[in-house]
């Protein structure tokens, strides 16, 4: 009797994807548009001229998908070191440091705040949907691996990408922060993958933490606001360029 040919084994090299949010699928918005739209929610009208110099100044202050501040006052250190792990701290750690700042608009602090809970403070890379659609089409499942202080499903659900990420591990939910290994596998647990076959990428060396977990790692540079970000790199490492 003949015997049925065995299927040719498959060239996709992981069932699952683990992605950063910040710096790797969206970007925040540029900081002049930042203030100047947080200025408006405020009811207050800002030149350009004054928009830069207050961005620049919260900036250096400490914005939340920004740099890093040069020094966060000692009343904040609290919140800042809980920042990705309680809601409340995250709110408090970026409204503080920005109230730093003096201003002529009262409520500005968390006007700016506010602008990272909405979709339109944010942009996702150009090249964010036809990747993650790419891995969909492939049946490789997708999860986002965030330290962050606020739910960034809705963002998803707006930009209608939500039907392609498969989970959400995000660091105030799960009590974890990246480089902890512990983050990466409840992902994996999410996804009911093995991590020897999950592949995360990110744009920080916390996302490489990733590998003490047993995945494969991808860090790619943060680009700018609307340009291409190089995921396209992630579909030749899963098996499916």
């Amino acid at each position: 009797m003949p015997q049925t040919p065995e299927p040719p084994p498959s060239a996709r090299l992981v069932d699952a994807v683990l992605f950063d949010f910040h710096g790797t699928l969206a970007q925040v918005e540029d900081p002049v548009t930042w203030v100047v739209a947080a200025a408006a929610a405020c009811g207050a009208e800002l030149e350009r001229a004054r928009a830069t110099i207050l961005a620049d100044r919260l900036v250096s202050a400490g914005r939340a998908g920004g740099p890093l501040p040069h020094r966060v006052p000692p009343q904040l250190a609290e919140h800042w070191a809980d920042r990705d792990l309680y809601a409340h701290s995250h709110r408090a750690a970026y409204t503080g440091l920005a109230a730093t700042v003096h201003t002529d608009v009262p409520g500005l602090a968390d006007a700016l705040y506010d602008r990272l809970l909405v979709p339109d403070g944010w942009l996702p890379y150009p090249d964010t949907e036809p990747t993650l659609r790419r891995l969909h089409d492939a049946g490789i499942k997708v999860a986002v691996v965030s330290n962050i202080g606020f739910d960034i499903r809705p963002h998803f659900a707006h930009w209608g990408l939500d039907g392609l990420v498969d989970a959400f591990a995000l660091s105030y939910e799960l009590g974890r922060t990246k480089p902890d290994p512990a983050i990466f596998l409840q992902a994996c647990g999410m996804l009911g993958v093995d991590p020897a076959r999950t592949l995360m990428v990110g744009d920080t060396p916390a996302d490489a933490g990733a590998v003490r977990a047993g995945c494969a790692a991808l860090v790619l540079p943060a680009a700018e606001p609307g340009r291409v970000n190089g995921l396209g790199a992630t579909l030749a490492l899963a098996g499916c360029a």
